[in-house]
């Protein structure tokens, strides 16, 4: 039997130390590096050629920045899915990279281990989420009135379905949400995969946000509050 290929990637900075050391991290993993661009306008011809499985995007670039290469890489419809790596964490930079595709959102202290795990994820079809950036989403939602839970646009989910987009909409990991619900990573991934669907959600950021419009978060608190605490063995 033959291993499955290696993810393959395309390394968008304007720092040559930093795309050296992405390469060295990622190629020490079994990933393949297939590219480099030193900007935006680079980066989005060479990814349409290339059609790599993640591209690991820079935000702040000469010429062409990452938020703009994203929607250029995006709107081509090409398979690749884009993370942005960077320095900076600014709020406006983060809602607009996730507004335009992006697929996931790491800060560069991440470390080698995390980085190789975000793209991992993001070829897998997760969106990696740096905790601070989920936090930020969270924070700009949840000093909203909330539609009552059950609204029209959520009426299309099953009840698990609810379940799965509450413990979205609260940060959790598909692989938490399997351990919270005692059901498997493979079956939340399915269910993320028909909420997005049935609810016509581009990405699991746009999930975030609508979990916390809908109410559907405050329910996951107030069950942690009411949950007994596990008596150990």
């Amino acid at each position: 039997m033959t291993g499955a290929a290696p993810v393959t990637v395309v390394l968008v900075d304007d720092q040559a130390l930093v795309r050296d050391g992405l390469r060295l991290i990622l190629e020490l993993a079994g990933i393949d590096v297939v590219g480099e661009a030193v900007d935006g306008a680079e980066a989005v011809p060479l990814v349409l050629e290339r059609q790599p499985d993640v591209v690991l995007m820079d935000l702040r670039m000469p010429r062409m920045d990452g938020v703009e290469a994203t929607r250029r890489i995006v709107a081509a419809g090409v398979r690749s899915r884009v993370v942005v790596l960077t320095t900076f964490e600014g709020e406006e930079h983060t809602f607009r990279a996730l507004q335009v595709g992006a697929t996931g959102y790491l800060l560069k202290d991440a470390g080698g281990e995390r980085i190789v795990a975000a793209v991992r994820a993001a070829a897998a079809g997760d969106m990696p989420l740096a905790p601070s950036v989920v936090a930020r989403l969270v924070a700009s939602f949840v000093s909203r009135p909330p539609v009552p839970p059950a609204s029209e646009r959520l009426r299309p989910l099953s009840g698990r379905e609810r379940d799965v987009l509450a413990l979205i909409g609260a940060g959790r990991s598909n692989a938490e949400i399997a351990e919270e619900l005692f059901i498997s990573p493979a079956t939340v991934k399915s269910h993320v995969r028909h909420i997005l669907a049935k609810l016509d959600l581009r990405d699991r950021a746009h999930a975030i946000v609508l979990a916390h419009e809908s109410g559907l978060v405050a329910g996951v608190r107030a069950q942690r509050r009411a949950r007994p605490a596990r008596l150990c063995p």
